[in-house]
């Protein structure tokens, strides 16, 4: 018999199973991901869409207590806010026609989980409870339930921002310290940090990013929404503070989460591991609800929307028309890209989002008519899991399996007291001589693995040292032909300086996803100051799709593209990462790791974690950890053994005991 320790020499060298490697990941020439599957059917926009609950913060801190001495800054920013979420296991309600079948992960029995509200100035400190059972228990059998969870760009100390190895097992918990307070600058006079208003973020959204398992545990279900509010942006719109800009609020203000999912003939998820090239679903969900319907009053709403699909790219358009041969687009108000937003107000006919990406929109239903239905679509073509083909669909059988959610007017005028103001906050500066360093990142395929300058990832390399409170100019770089990267970098959003050689000034907006000359671009951004007024409809249009404004989190790198962007470190000491979003990527090694390290410690190339903070180990964010974890009812106990203890951590006869999860069939759709 064919031993399957085969071999075949190449250069004089042998290696075991060479011939297989090429299926280890094949862009090229591979057939596309679960090709030719079919998800069970179901009958669109029958059930509603469901949103997610806002987080109800705890009475107080929670027992025990937090550890201090393991959080950057925690007694400059003590946590006035507290939070316990525990991560696990049950059913979900995709569809009606499916029923409470479907084994998912989600937080506190909801995929996707709550959704926060935090302010600027009130710290915050969620302690994470992992209360997922062991692999030979669990019903979801794809994924790790080992978690760590990452605030996507949250301005957070590397142990709280949810390191790939900074992984907590059944019935551990992992606290996270938010401070809430935008990136500083040093004040010239007396040197003290100052927070800049223009750093704020708005729209972030938090998932796992357990190590090799990102794409498994997201598609799980482990993500949700996080927004943060200020006196400006004060989520009230009835706000008598004249500066506030009184944005739709509280029902109005809602989030889209949107994902392609597969499912197999039991109504469970599918998820093929082996096809590292990307994965792709046939069955589109909103707030994990397929094809679901929103019932919307005659008023302004405030749609957050986020792409947190594990591989797809969407270009989203609004159209009125029920036929897709009677196209009748409506224009969206573009407020903000990814987490930041925008100087003004911007109208766009459909919104272009790499996975990760967000952009916050304000639609105006009061032009239309109660019984009036308009219908959010994706027509981006996208049949393989490394990237979109770069086409439009035109099927209209296509367009109909691609919509994404109907809007339903309802009811007769009813009083808005929301607005949209002519201005918001400008960018922050761009000061290039200040950049220290410039490095590049070349995104590849090597070997049968997704690399970065040709390695996969190694929590034990550091592959940049990063002075802390300086500025680096980098080159984010696809080498390849037919995929796409949508590149992100943690801690700390940038400012891009150029898209393919073309330079790109702050006052314009990329309204191309492939840039080959200005007219890719658009200059809309005139405002230094508000005028004191709202902004007027058709004063500020895109001639095409909103692609980001200066400032992002997420670089969408198309077959040899090539992004340039300004960037800069304050405040916080450690490691993080920067890699490839479509997570099937990340998942097979396209990630690096790099530290912010103290003033005059920074360094080019790779360097061991040994040889840069010697042979002690970096400190730890240990929490108590308790002897025994979680488990399903009806399952037999299981028991670990001794639990490991992190380096400067309690023993294990310090731990808070497990707690015994509940059985949780959560209906997804709500009436």
């Amino acid at each position: 018999m064919q031993s399957s320790m085969s071999s075949m020499s190449s250069g004089g060298r042998v290696w075991p199973n060479q011939e297989s490697i090429r299926y280890l990941c094949p862009p090229d020439d591979g057939a596309p991901d679960m090709a030719g599957w079919q998800s069970p059917p179901v009958t669109p926009f029958k059930d509603p869409l469901y949103i997610p609950p806002v987080a109800r913060p705890d009475a107080g801190a929670p027992t025990p207590p937090p550890e201090p001495d393991r959080h950057q800054l925690y007694q400059e920013y003590p946590p006035a806010v507290f939070h316990t979420v525990r991560e696990r296991e049950f059913q979900w309600q995709f569809h009606s026609d499916y029923g409470a079948v479907t084994w998912v992960w989600g937080i506190d029995g909801a995929s996707p989980g709550p959704t926060y509200h935090a302010r600027y100035g009130e710290p915050m400190l969620v302690r994470r409870y992992n209360e997922l059972p062991p692999v030979e228990y669990a019903n979801v059998g794809f994924a790790l339930p080992s978690t760590t969870t990452h605030l996507h760009n949250g301005h957070v100390a590397s142990e709280s921002d949810g390191f790939p190895t900074d992984w907590i097992g059944g019935g551990e918990f992992w606290d996270h310290h938010y401070p809430n307070f935008p990136a500083t600058n040093a004040d010239p006079m007396t040197g003290a940090r100052v927070p800049d208003e223009r750093e704020k973020l708005t729209t972030l959204w938090y998932h796992d990013h357990r190590m090799d398992s990102t794409a498994a545990n997201v598609y799980a279900g482990l993500f949700g929404m996080f927004l943060l509010f200020d006196e400006r942006d004060s989520g009230d719109e009835n706000d008598p503070d004249p500066a506030a800009w009184r944005l739709p609020s509280g029902e109005f203000d809602v989030p889209l989460i949107l994902q392609d999912i597969a499912f197999d003939s039991d109504r469970q998820l599918a998820f093929d591991g082996f096809m590292t090239h990307g994965l792709l679903g046939d069955r589109f969900t909103v707030n994990r609800i397929i094809q679901p319907h929103f019932k919307v009053k005659r008023r302004k709403y405030r749609f957050r929307i986020l792409n947190a699909a594990p591989s797809r790219f969407f270009e989203v358009f609004l159209n009125r028309s029920e036929e897709p041969a009677d196209d009748d687009f409506v224009r969206f108000v573009v407020v903000s890209g990814d987490g930041n937003l925008n100087p003004e107000p911007v109208e766009a006919p459909s919104l272009y989002l790499g996975v990760a990406q967000r952009v916050d929109v304000i639609i105006d239903f009061s032009k239309f008519s109660s019984g009036d239905s308009l219908y959010l679509e994706n027509r981006l073509d996208q049949y393989e899991g490394h990237g979109p083909s770069g086409r439009h669909l035109t099927d209209p059988d296509q367009i109909r399996a691609h919509r994404l959610l109907r809007f339903d007017v309802v009811g007769d005028e009813v009083d808005d007291p929301s607005r949209i103001p002519d201005f918001f906050r400008q960018y922050p500066p761009v000061d290039i001589a200040s950049a220290k360093r410039e490095r590049i990142w070349r995104f590849d395929y090597d070997g049968g693995l997704w690399t970065i300058n040709g390695m996969p990832m190694d929590a034990d390399r550091i592959d940049a040292g990063i002075e802390i409170d300086s500025a680096e100019i980098w080159t984010y770089r696809n080498d390849g032909i037919t995929w796409s990267h949508p590149v992100h970098s943690h801690l700390s959003e940038w400012l891009v300086l150029a898209v393919n050689g073309v330079p790109m000034l702050p006052d314009m907006v990329q309204i191309n996803p492939a840039v080959r000359d200005l007219s890719d671009f658009q200059r809309v951004f005139t405002k230094t100051h508000s005028d004191g007024r709202d902004y007027v409809m058709g004063s500020n249009v895109l001639r095409g799709p909103w692609c980001g404004g200066l400032r992002r989190d997420v670089a969408n790198l198309g077959p040899l593209d090539e992004v340039t962007v300004f960037s800069r470190w304050p405040d916080f000491l450690g490691p993080y990462v920067l890699h490839c979003h479509n997570i099937v990527h990340e998942d097979r090694s396209m990630m690096i790791r790099w530290d912010v390290v103290p003033a005059g410690a920074d360094f080019d190339g790779s360097r061991s974690v040994e040889d840069v903070y010697g042979t002690m180990p970096l400190p730890m964010h240990g929490e108590p950890r308790p002897s025994q974890a979680t488990m399903q009812p009806g399952s037999q106990p299981f028991n670990p053994g001794v639990s490991r203890a992190r380096a400067g951590g309690p023993t294990p006869g310090d731990s808070q005991p497990g707690s015994t999860m509940s059985s949780t069939m959560m209906q997804g759709g709500m009436s």
